[in-house]
């Protein structure tokens, strides 16, 4: 084995780059605080920022040099540069609409921003990952992460349960992941998803069986990752618990890094059979649309609406990997890119509403928002049409292409299905607008705070990227087509 070892190039260094940036600056930014404590709070936001704009231009940097890293554990490519980019942009939103949530707070602490990106770092393996072992351990750094970021606010008996939640079933999910490894291992002596990919595509290949079993426990592990159902449950508690502008990085993150390996390993390893697979998929996508939708219906706290709504959108996404198709892949990546914009956009809003506390997450609390605060209203407006996908945002050509996608594998079925449930969730989304804009203003929206530069960066850059992808699609989307996987 040790014959075999070849030691790292440069070039190999050089395509993991942002990881090396992220992780450096978060650590410096740990030991800063350690050796300032609260004296220095104001450099580290943008210390962060400067770091997720060195590996943003890493990133693409790479995507010049793309190949094989690490005896062939990483793959860079134009699919792992797309999540890339995205994550850490995703993560350049995060920290924008969260330093005026943790002064607010009185959280302001260097430690949160270094676990926002080493779950980043976490999320950007994950991208990368060419082999079960590596995406475990990514999946691993990036979740984490999470679990202390959704409990950040230790006094805060919401945050404790939320972390407890999220940590319990999620390590439950993992050993169900790591279970499915270890028989597709058995089955094919690796886990390398190319040699896994050649061993079942082998006329004396492992049977099917088999490797049914394998694709469904690891498929248990990443769906609980994207919240689908029946492995939802976790979402709408972890999402209300949580800070707001965590709430609204787990939405995106993590969901996003997670759709990234769920299409890299059924798409290429698992290729060979997707007749074993496909039709288990076609099902849990049907079943998270109607959970998440219907769900929704119910709820009145705004943060649990936007929870069961993101069940509802992993769901979308889960049948463009239904159709097992080149345009299917780009389509899910196009819809991940809107859908980060467009939901983050939506938490910054509801971080900025919710007063110290979080006073203020019901949808009522939201009643005449549009006649005291009226540019807030039309941002938080823009998010929720997109959502519904109204033409002229990102939303719309999402599910278009998404259910395109599906048309063309000949999905009819799933298509008309998956269509009636957005007409359910037009209802929810409406019934906020409607609020804002046609009851009269309550206490909650009376003295609203002057909106800080963060925040405001955040939100005004979410409704840009949400009507960038809805007037200029073919930007993203061609770039995504020549990414996919097959």
């Amino acid at each position: 084995m040790l014959d075999n070892f070849l030691p790292p190039t440069s070039a190999e260094y050089f395509r993991i780059l942002p990881e090396i940036i992220l992780t450096i600056v978060a650590t410096l930014i740990l030991f800063l605080e350690g050796v300032f404590g609260d004296n220095k709070k104001g450099i580290y936001a943008p210390l962060t920022l400067a770091g997720l704009a060195a590996a943003l231009v890493a990133a693409f940097a790479a995507n010049g040099d793309q190949g094989p890293a690490f005896q062939n554990m990483l793959l860079i490519d134009g699919f792992a540069t797309f999540f890339r980019v995205l994550v850490i942009g995703i993560g350049v939103l995060v920290v924008l609409g969260s330093t005026e949530y943790l002064a607010r707070e009185n959280s302001k602490g260097g430690e949160y921003y270094a676990l926002v990106l080493y779950s980043i770092v976490g999320q950007c393996v994950m991208s990368t990952a060419n082999e079960l072992i590596m995406i475990f351990i990514g999946l691993e750094i990036s979740s984490i992460a999470s679990y202390i970021l959704a409990g950040y606010l230790r006094d805060d008996p919401r945050n404790n349960e939320s972390a407890l939640k999220y940590f319990l079933l999620g390590s439950f999910a993992t050993a169900f992941m790591l279970y499915g490894v270890a028989w597709i291992y058995g089955a094919t002596g690796s886990t390398n998803l190319t040699m896994v990919r050649g061993a079942l595509s082998s006329s004396n290949g492992p049977s099917l069986s088999l490797v049914g079993v394998s694709a469904a426990l690891i498929f248990v592990g990443f769906a609980f990752k994207i919240s689908a159902a029946p492995f939802q449950s976790w979402a709408p508690d972890v999402y209300q618990g949580a800070p707001a502008p965590v709430a609204g990085f787990l939405t995106v993150g993590p969901k996003a890094a997670a759709f990234a390996i769920l299409l890299r390993v059924f798409l290429t390893g698992f290729g060979p059979v997707a007749s074993v697979w496909t039709p288990f998929v076609w099902g849990v996508a049907l079943a998270t649309m109607i959970v998440g939708n219907f769900g929704a219906i119910l709820q009145s706290n705004i943060k649990r609406l936007l929870a069961y709504s993101s069940i509802a959108h992993a769901g979308y996404v889960l049948v463009a990997v239904t159709a097992d198709s080149d345009i299917g892949a780009a389509a899910a990546m196009f819809y991940l890119a809107a859908y980060a914009f467009t939901n983050f956009g939506a938490f910054a809003v509801v971080t900025y509403f919710c007063r110290k506390g979080e006073k203020y997450v019901t949808v009522e609390d939201f009643a005449g928002l549009a006649q005291r605060q009226p540019g807030m209203a039309a941002m938080l407006t823009i998010f929720l049409l997109s959502l519904i996908g109204v033409p002229l945002t990102g939303g719309f050509f999402g599910k278009f292409y998404i259910f395109k996608a599906a048309l063309d594998s000949h999905l009819v079925w799933l298509t008309v299905l998956g269509l009636l449930n957005s007409a359910v969730a037009a209802y929810y989304y409406l019934r906020i607008l409607v609020v804002m804009y046609f009851k009269e203003p309550g206490e909650s929206v009376e003295n609203l705070p002057p909106l800080g530069m963060g925040l405001r960066l955040a939100v005004y850059g979410s409704a840009v990227g949400t009507l960038f992808l809805g007037i200029f699609p073919s930007a993203v989307l061609d770039f995504a087509t020549k990414a996919a996987l097959k």
